[in-house]
């Protein structure tokens, strides 16, 4: 019954809680989680069920038995409703992270993410990411990403100021 008085959280608040809550992954890696979320999530409920994990796990390189999908499930899934919201989601990267995860299919999921990319020169990408992301401190990524919002949104405002200008030539 509880699951079912849960309010439909949109995604922007979902994200939101998300970050208060997950505060060891970066805003990057929320995104990149919640993008991955989000294209396996074919219903738009804010859940994956039983069919789009295995969809997600087929598209991993790492297909399930329905038993194996409902062992993954289980694992996370807190509210006991048989499906993994998007906070169930993000628990699959927290215990990858501290090595409580015990299913080998949540860990493919957790494995997938950042290892889009193919070949010698994806792979040393790949290691020279993660080697810099074990140095690099979430608040430093964070800092990071802001930085990179802010200084598009300041070449968007020039931008505009200088079709402004060229606007006002034709008036």
């Amino acid at each position: 019954m509880a699951a079912q008085q849960q309010v439909k959280l949109t995604p922007a608040k979902a994200f939101q809680n998300a970050r208060s809550e997950f505060k060891e992954f970066s805003i990057p890696e929320l995104k990149e989680y919640e993008a991955l979320f989000a294209k396996f999530n074919r219903k738009n409920d804010g859940r994956l069920s039983l069919e789009e994990l295995k969809l997600l796990m087929e598209s991993v390189k790492a297909p399930q038995t329905h038993l194996g999908l409902k062992a993954m499930i289980k694992e996370v899934d807190e509210d006991n409703d048989g499906e993994i919201a998007y906070r169930e989601f993000l628990l699959i990267f927290r215990y990858a992270k501290t090595g409580k995860l015990q299913h080998e299919g949540l860990k493919a999921i957790a494995e997938s993410v950042n290892v889009g990319q193919v070949g010698v020169g994806g792979a040393k990408g790949f290691f020279e990411a993660k080697a810099a992301a074990s140095t690099d401190s979430t608040a430093e990524k964070d800092r990071e990403y802001r930085e990179g919002v802010k200084a598009k949104n300041q070449q968007k405002a020039a931008s505009r100021a200088a079709f402004k200008e060229k606007a006002s030539l034709f008036q």
